[in-house]
């Protein structure tokens, strides 16, 4: 297969899941399934591009069973998680906001939003299949470092979601702000180790020789997914939403911890709220 014909593919691909993601949402009115999709699409897309056979090599290669599987651990945790979620809670607090703000026409604006994540997912795509297509004939110690770092990236994730899900099961916590466990170091820890595993592709792809120069183009995924979650569609519509529900007991949080990277909380020794 040609590289130009796997890019198109992926392409296609994830705007017809895409597509079904928004039909999904609108017939649930639940613009959170829209993340299922987004979640699974980039996994089951992400594991065919990487097993994809490339020139004359019809095996896949360790690297790429490896890589594959990595992709696919990570798309039904992170899938099953939100899954989970949009169906037994109430619309995730960001689309809440854009159904607000786009009003009546939220269904065609929501469809050109989904479409940008397809070409968004397709990018990502690509940094995942960067890694699985190195041509190495087996794993390098960077490889086995990757690897490792996507399964604390996994596992860190899992852990912020589970601590978070714990806190608010408790109807004493109705209404505060959870300030437990990883969420004391970041407010957002849980996109800080989504960030994580991308970095761990690009590390796979990667090589300080120059024997592969097309592995340097994996750093685009770690830096877009940091912009998009940093700046963009994560972290500040989501603040919006707990600034509203939670008034000044979520700004002074903002102003003990980080937004993203981990760090000890922001005090000082009068016990008043640090300013990050």
């Amino acid at each position: 297969m040609h590289i130009f014909v796997l890019a198109l593919g992926v392409v296609l691909a994830m705007s017809v899941m895409m597509a079904a993601g928004w039909a999904f949402q609108r017939a649930r009115g639940n613009g959170g399934w829209t993340d299922v999709f987004w979640s699974y699409s980039v996994g089951l897309v992400g594991v065919a591009a990487s097993l994809a056979p490339l020139g004359s090599v019809l095996t896949p290669s360790v690297r790429q069973m490896a890589v594959a599987g990595m992709i696919a651990l990570w798309s039904l945790r992170l899938g099953g998680h939100i899954a989970h979620r949009a169906a037994e809670g109430p619309e995730d607090a960001r689309y809440a906001e854009l159904r607000k703000a786009w009003g009546s026409g939220f269904d065609g604006r929501m469809f050109a939003f989904l479409q940008l994540q397809a070409l968004s997912g397709a990018l990502l795509i690509a940094t995942m299949a960067l890694a699985a297509h190195y041509p190495a004939a087996g794993l390098r110690l960077a490889d086995l470092l990757a690897l490792g770092l996507l399964g604390l990236s996994i596992l860190g994730e899992g852990a912020a979601d589970r601590q978070l899900r714990l806190f608010r099961a408790y109807p004493a916590n109705r209404g505060r702000v959870c300030e437990v466990g990883l969420w004391s170091w970041s407010r957002h820890p849980n996109y800080f180790f989504e960030w994580l595993g991308w970095v761990a592709y690009a590390l796979m792809a990667i090589d300080l020789t120059g024997a592969y120069p097309l592995g340097w183009l994996a750093l685009s995924g770690p830096a877009f997914i940091y912009y998009l979650l940093r700046h963009v569609s994560g972290v500040p519509l989501l603040e919006v939403s707990m600034v509203a529900s939670r008034g000044d007991a979520y700004r002074a949080y903002q102003a003990r911890v980080s937004p993203f990277f981990p760090s000890p909380p922001n005090t000082v020794s009068n016990g008043k709220d640090a300013t990050p």
